[in-house]
């Protein structure tokens, strides 16, 4: 099996990323329902759909799914990531039950609280980062929760930066860069 055909990153357009928890089937459905209604949105405007109408989009989905005994919820966490032109930065969650909420950074799985609790710690003690200090937060707080150091094929990292608004998911290599500059660090 090829390593690099296993992925929870996803890009919905140039300027939109996905990053999905869960069942991976239900992941690849609610990929292709979110490609689907971001390129309905521009054909109809005429613009790129704004991160968080596509997010409120495939929430209302999801509440939908709640609805009917026919039909099974889908079984995964959506974060869509976007940096928006008139808002900026933006981050938005999705859950199963159609619940979609902005934030300024989240995490998804069996230590999530742990990790939410780590970040919010870090993004009060400094609100405004850079693009390398939010990522080295992120994967510090990752390695804090899971209580191991990482290796770079044991993560995948992905970015929409101010500077590059194109999602992005790093390289092994970058993301071996990165662990190096934390240890050092340390």
């Amino acid at each position: 099996m090829d390593p690099t055909s296993i992925t929870n990153m996803f890009k919905i357009t140039n300027n939109i990323g996905c990053m999905v928890t869960g069942m991976i089937a239900d992941a690849r459905a609610q990929v292709q329902r979110a490609r689907v209604e971001a390129a309905e949105f521009k054909y109809k405007n005429g613009y790129e759909i704004p991160v968080h109408v596509l997010a409120e989009q495939v929430a209302n989905n999801n509440q939908l799914y709640t609805q009917h005994a026919f039909m099974r919820a889908y079984g995964v966490v959506t974060m869509f990531a976007s940096i928006d032109e008139e808002k900026g930065a933006q981050l938005w969650t999705v859950d199963p039950a159609g619940c979609v909420a902005g934030r300024l950074g989240a995490s998804s799985g069996p230590k999530e609280q742990e990790a939410n609790n780590q970040l919010q710690v870090k993004l009060k003690a400094n609100p405004r980062m850079t693009e390398e200090q939010t990522l080295q937060a992120a994967i510090l707080t990752l390695q804090t929760v899971v209580g191991a150091d990482l290796r770079p094929n044991d993560l995948e990292v992905s970015i929409v930066a101010a500077s590059n608004p194109n999602f992005k998911v790093l390289t092994e290599q970058e993301i071996d860069t990165q662990l190096t500059l934390i240890s050092e660090r340390e």
